[in-house]
């Protein structure tokens, strides 16, 4: 029992609770819900204060909430002849919060309010989603479960081969980490992408960037003079996301190597932010299309992934072993052109391992990063057949990764 609390722990927690109660109770309010911001800060006072008086109280304060849970139900069937489900669902979400603040918690009830009210905000967007779902999408999520929560506890957490080279856990952990951001980002494409051609660019570039950039110039098609540069502008911004997020991927396995990449990629994706801004002031609509990539989590593509980056990384390794970062660097160029985000992850692990520095997998980012870039050029021109266009990018391209190696090389040079 927790009856007494010095003055600045309780002034604390209870602004963490009346935090918590405005933060959902704000976007009840915005909803124009009978129950609005008050009630939910004082129901989460009332956990709080629950908590503090010790485990019966804080049943008491639990109950209390659901008997007003009742009555909300009975006024609004009553006057509306419907239930208020989600609304009674945070009522109790947030005593519970209040609870766990008086109990001395900060991130658990924090994070969970945030996510509650995202939920409530994104009503259209998730009953959109959840209606248009496919069973492969279904299947999709629970294989991505699957990976995660059963197979991996089963994998051995050590060097299997004499080489030293494969470790099963942890190259398992580093598929599923990049299967599931790329499954996020599927879903994110499968919200947004109907609202316009540059959601659909930028949030497909986040999934698979060469994939992208083939389908929406297959969309784009016939290429004339009036869809030239807007054919341009997309394929800048799936670039631009791709580069995002391979210094995302470097920052979630190697902080470390984060600054050495940083400013090669920032200068690429300012360089391609500028031209696509100088290009885009011309421009007033873009035409709504929805971007249909394949689902980046599924045995087979799981599988082929794994295989493409197991392989990058054993290259990547004993090239450094035995030829030293000149060789390191070279396989990450060439991993880049078959998957950019494999050879990131490898050049990642290898620097939170000791076994290369930080400059040199930053640097190698940047090269897979670059090759990623310009292996879309061909690829480009062969779904187009646009002459006018691919050596218009080429010329881009050439700038933009001109600009990236100067960065990097001023960066390498400065880190020695």
């Amino acid at each position: 029992m927790n009856v007494y609390l010095p003055a600045t722990a309780f002034a604390e927690r209870l602004a963490i609770t009346l935090l918590i109660g405005i933060l959902v109770g704000l976007e009840r309010a915005w909803a124009h819900k009978f129950v609005g911001l008050r009630t939910f800060a004082i129901v989460a006072v009332l956990g709080l204060l629950g908590s503090l008086l010790g485990t019966p109280f804080a049943l008491a304060s639990i109950v209390g909430t659901f008997l007003l849970v009742i009555y909300v139900n009975l006024r609004s069937l009553m006057v509306d002849r419907s239930l208020e489900i989600t609304t009674s669902a945070a009522l109790m979400v947030v005593v519970t919060l209040g609870v766990l603040v008086g109990q001395g918690q900060v991130f658990v009830p924090i994070a969970s309010a945030i996510v509650v009210t995202t939920l409530l905000a994104w009503k259209i967007e998730v009953e959109r989603f959840a209606t248009g779902l496919q069973p492969d999408e279904i299947r999709s999520a629970v294989l991505l479960g699957l990976l995660g929560f059963v197979v991996y506890p089963l994998l051995p957490n050590h060097f299997v081969d004499r080489w030293q080279l494969i470790n099963p856990r942890e190259a398992w952990v580093t598929v599923v980490v990049l299967a599931g951001i790329g499954f996020t980002n599927y879903v994110l494409l499968r919200l947004y992408s109907g609202r316009g051609l540059y959601y659909a660019a930028v949030l497909g570039g986040l999934v698979n960037s060469t994939a992208t950039a083939t389908e929406l110039c297959g969309l784009m098609c016939p290429i004339d003079d009036a869809r030239l540069a807007q054919t341009v502008e997309v394929l800048l911004l799936t670039r631009i996301a791709m580069f995002v997020r391979n210094l995302a991927i470097l920052l979630l396995f190697a902080p470390m190597a984060v600054a050495s990449a940083f400013w090669p990629l920032a200068v690429m994706i300012a360089a391609a932010g500028v031209i696509f801004w100088r290009i885009r002031q011309h421009k007033t609509t873009t035409p709504n299309i929805e971007l249909k990539l394949p689902l980046p989590v599924s045995f087979g593509r799981v599988f082929s992934f794994g295989l493409v980056f197991l392989a990058i990384q054993v290259l990547s390794e004993l090239a450094q072993r035995y030829t030293g970062h000149l060789g390191f660097l070279t396989v990450s160029f060439i991993g880049g052109i078959v998957s950019s985000a494999s050879a990131t992850a490898s050049a990642a692990l290898l620097a939170s391992h000791g076994q290369v520095s930080p400059h040199t997998a930053g640097a190698a980012v940047a090269l897979a990063s670059v090759s990623s870039a310009l292996i879309n050029l061909p690829l480009v021109y062969e779904q187009t057949k646009h002459k006018a266009l691919t050596r218009r990018l080429t010329i881009i391209w050439s700038a933009v990764v001109l600009l990236g190696l100067v960065a990097m090389a001023l960066v390498q040079r400065l880190g020695r």
